[in-house]
């Protein structure tokens, strides 16, 4: 496994997560302007989140889950080292000493260099 060392503070949203599965079907909007990979979904119960586009049969509107995907976010503090599990545009899915887990910016990394 990777390790990383965090180097600017992340915060995960106040809003709740969301998980989709193959399958899913779910309502596509607006791009990221920060993050452009990401699409605003919101679920068939109306709950919505940022998900990769990638991640579906079509770039707009109504689409298809592809595979499965949680926006789950990691609070992490700078010094903070995380073992780091895989990157998708441009964001890692990382956990902490304590076992929490969740998605953090690639750019909030140190990615330590494996021996």
């Amino acid at each position: 496994m990777k390790r990383g060392r965090v180097i600017v503070t992340h915060r995960a949203p106040d809003r709740p997560p969301i998980r989709v599965a193959p399958g899913d079907p779910v309502t596509l909007g607006e791009r990221d302007l920060d993050w452009p990979d990401f699409v605003w979904t919101t679920l068939a119960g109306g709950l919505g989140g940022w998900i990769p586009a990638a991640l579906f049969d079509r770039d707009g509107g109504e689409a298809v889950a592809q595979v499965e995907y949680d926006t789950r976010e990691l609070d992490a503090d700078i010094g903070e080292l995380l073992t780091l599990h895989r990157e998708l545009a441009s964001w890692w899915w990382a956990e902490n000493a304590q076992g929490a887990s969740g998605w953090i910016p690639a750019r909030a990394i140190d990615v330590i260099p494996e021996d």
